[in-house]
């Protein structure tokens, strides 16, 4: 059974990333944030369908969270299913390349310069970020989502994510979720992470805060106590930091499985962010999908990616 303790824990790969590069990383299988495609003046961003609004469907009760944003009806999996996908980008740090950084690491880290590029990019491009809570009523009632919606989500609860990345999100009046890892919350060191004062600001600011477990372990190796430790405890920290419900969950290292949907339900939360899978085809609420905004790609090959990945085909 897995103990509170911070270090080891099952993904003993991604704690060493933490360890020698102060960085936690996500990614699953699915996603690659290496650039490995030429950018051309083809790449660069065009307009794009907005979301369509449809009508909501016969409510599933086995998608209805136990603490819903709303009270309305719950569109069943195919309806939400069936529904254009909004693309949703995810972030880690954001801050210039060290030395001492790997070029694995330097996938999840955006330097502060292209950060502020693809945020310029994505206003310029006529796009506007949705919360967690907006992206829930879509799905799941079909109302309506502004032209070319778009949701950014940071990972972990990086100090940079709230001194870099809050205000430049600000300065194009866009929102983010952040998901905050909390057994790191108020840490210092080669990588600090926000406190619980810089947490409740965000959520005063209108950002939208979520948990992504206590230490970062994986959600597919959960047995006895770890749901209470790593699900119900971050969620009931987290709601007593921001003085707000906690609804939403980001999985670590993007890996989910079919036990840990149910679990995540019962516990209270409305929908759970996977990173590059395949969504489940029951409970599609819990494995909503998103890539990771790669470090080293280029700002047309974020947005050529961005656009192919959520491409409804």
């Amino acid at each position: 059974m897995f103990t509170r303790k911070f270090v080891p824990f099952a993904a003993a790969i991604c704690l060493s990333a933490l360890v020698t590069n102060g960085l936690i990383g996500c990614q699953s299988k699915g996603s690659d944030t290496t650039e490995t495609t030429k950018t051309t003046a083809a790449d660069a961003p065009k307009a794009d369908k907005s979301a369509e609004s449809t009508a909501a469907s016969t409510p599933d009760p086995a998608s209805s969270p136990a603490d819903k944003p709303s009270n309305a009806p719950v569109a069943n999996a195919a309806t939400i299913l069936a529904r254009h996908q909004v693309p949703i980008l995810c972030y880690h740090q954001i801050r210039d390349w060290r030395a001492s950084d790997s070029k694995t690491a330097k996938d999840y880290i955006i330097p502060v310069a292209a950060f502020r590029e693809q945020m310029k990019m994505l206003a310029d491009s006529g796009y506007h970020t949705v919360s967690p809570d907006q992206l829930y009523a879509y799905l799941t009632t079909g109302a309506a989502l502004p032209k070319k919606p778009v949701m950014l989500t940071f990972d972990d609860g990086d100090l940079d994510q709230y001194t870099v990345a809050a205000p430049e999100l600000e300065k194009h009046g866009f929102k983010g979720a952040f998901f905050i890892m909390t057994v790191a919350i108020g840490r210092h060191g080669k990588q600090p992470y926000m406190d619980k004062t810089q947490i409740k600001d965000l959520s005063d600011r209108g950002h939208t805060i979520g948990a992504h477990t206590w230490d970062h372990h994986n959600v597919k190796k959960y047995q006895g106590e770890d749901w209470k430790i790593q699900i119900e405890e971050p969620k009931t920290k987290l709601e007593a930091i921001i003085g707000k419900p906690v609804k939403y969950f980001a999985y670590p290292f993007g890996l989910w499985n079919k036990q840990a949907l149910p679990e995540l339900q019962k516990r209270g939360y409305a929908a759970a962010f996977t990173l590059a899978d395949k969504r489940d085809d029951q409970m599609p609420l819990y494995t909503v999908r998103r890539i990771i905004a790669g470090g080293q790609w280029k700002t047309t090959t974020m947005y050529r990616n961005m656009i192919q990945s959520f491409d409804d085909k």
